[in-house]
């Protein structure tokens, strides 16, 4: 299928994949400094942004699609449910990912009997419902909520909403179907199979993704780094970008941060 995806920059492949409801224009405040260093590739997932969806909407379809616009031993990095679909790739897919990058994501989004690392779904369910019903104000807020504090300056904030809001809205079925991969997704048990080096960047403000769920990413993998935002929520690259690009940046490699 045809998805959507710019590419910017020149050096290491780095993919960033955005979150539920969102498109690739989410990134758009670390673009710049990210691709001094590496080319970019910003997908809008099916049915998000510029992209079409996908039949059956699933988890495996989503990171089917990706897979086929992405090189091989690329950097693959996820945010919410990117980090979702980023997963699901390095374990279908794991000639493409070379290393992993999971940004306020989880393998498991909501509480189960055995799990307290999530949040309730009923969050999802009423957040979703204030998406459906007014698209781009209730993004617009979720957007100023997420980079509320941090260091990025209103004009920033400014652009990106502009940028963001350019791009169509989702239908109210892609929606409800990216709802349902993160309401019941739980990828635990296949989680420590993930082949390659695994950075998990976190805010210790994340009410959607506990950072309790992070520290238990961590401890499952010794070839990971977790790097937890004080300050940060469920998006420390829109309210910290400069600690963000610093830490993706250190995990690749570049030459300026090697060593």
């Amino acid at each position: 299928m045809m998805l959507h995806v710019e590419i910017k920059g020149q050096g290491t492949d780095l993919v960033l994949l955005h979150g539920w409801g969102m498109h690739g224009g989410v990134w758009r405040s670390v673009c710049d400094a990210l691709a001094e260093h590496c080319r970019l590739h910003i997908v809008d997932l099916p049915g998000m942004g510029h992209s079409p969806p996908c039949h059956p909407y699933t988890l495996e379809r989503v990171a089917g699609a990706v897979a086929e616009y992405i090189p091989p031993q690329a950097v693959v990095c996820g945010w919410s449910l990117g980090g979702e679909v980023a997963m699901r790739l390095a374990l279908d897919h794991p000639a493409l990912v070379g290393r992993l990058i999971l940004v306020g994501s989880t393998p498991c989004f909501v509480n189960q009997p055995n799990w307290d690392c999530g949040i309730d779904a009923e969050v999802f369910s009423s957040f979703a419902a204030q998406v459906a019903a007014d698209y781009h104000p209730s993004m617009d807020r979720f957007l100023g909520l997420q980079a509320f504090g941090g260091e990025s300056s209103r004009q920033q904030m400014r652009a990106l909403r502009e940028h963001f809001a350019s791009r169509p809205a989702p239908s109210g079925q892609v929606l409800r179907d990216a709802l349902t991969i993160l309401l019941e997704t739980d990828m635990r048990e296949e989680f420590a199979k993930l082949p390659m080096p695994l950075q998990i960047v976190h805010g210790n403000r994340d009410t959607l993704a506990p950072v309790s769920a992070a520290r238990w990413m961590a401890a499952q993998k010794s070839r990971s780094v977790l790097n937890v935002i004080h300050g940060a929520s469920h998006a420390p690259f829109l309210s910290h970008p400069g600690a963000f690009v610093e830490a993706v940046l250190e995990f690749i490699g570049t030459p300026e941060h090697a060593g």
